[in-house]
């Protein structure tokens, strides 16, 4: 990845609506070389996918909640389950398996205490040993944009 690169993708972060034409004038491109590197990126998959980010309070999902779970089942079929009942259950934004005394966090949206119990009892299919909810109160900061130094290197 050279500095041409990281320029683009510093500029596509924030705004995924800009156009290539926009791009290529930022870069001092044309826009069929600028569309190939956007291409490039995404073949390598640097570019994961390009989204629209919505507001979760205008849709009525005022309530984001983080949950730890701990469960004493270690083995490849809970794991397996568990998968499956985390990607069924809408409003779950995250989840991460973790080291240390918390096996797993996730990440949810939900309408409000009423919406958690609603998620909360589809999360209790998956067997768990011990469920903790921390309820936000304040978002300080959020954002999908990662660091793009001059160091950073294409990786596989």
């Amino acid at each position: 990845m050279d500095k041409l690169d990281r320029k683009l993708l510093r500029l596509m972060q924030p705004d995924a609506s800009l156009s290539v034409a926009e791009l290529a004038d930022a870069l001092g491109m044309s826009k069929s070389a600028c569309w190939r590197r956007i291409q490039k990126l995404e073949e390598s998959g640097v570019i994961r996918q390009r989204v629209t980010l919505l507001s979760p309070a205008k849709l009525g999902l005022g309530l984001t909640v983080l949950i730890s779970i701990r469960t004493n089942q270690h083995n490849q079929a809970w794991a397996d389950k568990f998968r499956e009942v985390v990607q069924s259950i809408e409003g779950i934004q995250e989840v991460y398996r973790l080291g240390g005394q918390i096996d797993y966090l996730i990440k949810a949206v939900v309408t409000d205490m009423a919406g958690y119990d609603l998620l909360y009892q589809s999360l209790i299919e998956a067997d768990l040993f011990d469920v903790t909810a921390s309820f936000v109160m304040e978002e300080i900061k959020s954002t999908t944009v990662l660091p793009i130094g001059p160091g950073q290197a294409l990786t596989s």
